[in-house]
């Protein structure tokens, strides 16, 4: 199980949709923070892909799927990509499978 939450930082307001939890196929979903487009993007992690697609098996050696950049790193649920605020969760959730 799995629940999709919104975070908005507080001084630009820029906001954000990520994951937290397992999958259906037991994939977790890691939020991470492109130094160079400025964005968070949401990359599948481990579960049955893992198996047949060893670079799924961890975050090393991924990209930004937004665009493309190894300058990347495990999103900290507190910081601003975009201006360095700081990020709130809003409150707004679903669960996900």
């Amino acid at each position: 199980m799995a629940w999709k939450k919104k975070y908005r930082c507080e001084s630009c307001g820029y906001e954000v949709e990520v994951y937290e939890g397992r999958g259906l196929f037991r994939q977790q979903i890691t939020a991470i923070s492109c130094h160079d487009c400025h964005t968070i993007q949401n990359i599948v992690v481990g579960g049955i892909i893992a198996d047949v697609a060893p670079s799924y098996r961890s975050e090393v050696g991924r990209l930004c799927l937004h665009c493309g950049s190894s300058d990347i790193s495990i999103w900290d649920k507190h910081t601003c990509p975009k201006c360095g605020g700081k990020m709130q969760e809003t409150g707004e959730q679903e669960f996900w499978t």
